[in-house]
C-alpha cells in the first residue's frame, strides 16, 4: 500500500490558505454604497481645500470614516448597519465641509474683485460705488 506523501498535505493547505486570502480581500474591497458615498464625499471635500476651511468638520469626517470602514468589515449583521448609519452621517459632514470650503472661496474671490473694482475706480477718478 501506498503511503500518502505530507507534499500532497502540504500542497491543499497552501490552496485552502490562498482562497482564503482572496476570499478576505474580496470582501474587504466590497464596500456598501453608503461606504463608498462616504469616502467620496471625504474625497471631495479633500479636493475643496477643506482642510484650510472647514478643519474640524473635515476631521470629524475622517474619524468617522475610519470607524466605519472597521465596523463594515465586522462579521456582525448589526455592526455593518451601524456601520453604514455612520457613514451616512460622514458623508454629510464631509459635504457640509465641501460646501463650507466651497462658500469661503466664493466669498474671498468676491471681496477681491470688490476690492479690485474699487481700485479701478479710484484710479480713473470716479466716486466710490455705494453699496446698499
Amino acid at each position: 500500500m501506498i503511503e500518502p506523501s505530507f507534499a500532497h498535505f502540504r500542497r491543499r493547505l497552501y490552496a485552502l490558505l490562498a482562497a482564503s486570502g482572496l476570499a478576505v480581500t474580496a470582501h474587504a474591497q466590497v464596500a456598501s454604497p453608503d461606504l463608498q458615498r462616504a469616502q467620496q464625499a471625504v474625497q471631495n471635500a479633500q479636493a475643496a481645500d477643506a482642510d484650510q476651511y472647514a478643519p474640524d468638520l473635515l476631521d470629524t469626517a475622517r474619524q468617522g470614516l475610519v470607524q466605519a470602514q472597521a465596523g463594515a468589515l465586522s462579521r456582525s449583521r448589526g455592526e455593518r448597519r451601524e456601520a453604514d448609519e455612520l457613514a451616512r452621517r460622514v458623508a454629510a459632514d464631509a459635504d457640509l465641509a465641501r460646501v463650507r470650503s466651497e462658500r469661503a472661496q466664493a466669498e474671498a474671490a468676491l471681496a477681491q474683485r470688490r476690492d479690485e473694482i474699487a481700485g479701478l475706480r479710484q484710479t480713473l477718478g470716479l466716486p466710490a460705488e455705494v453699496t446698499p
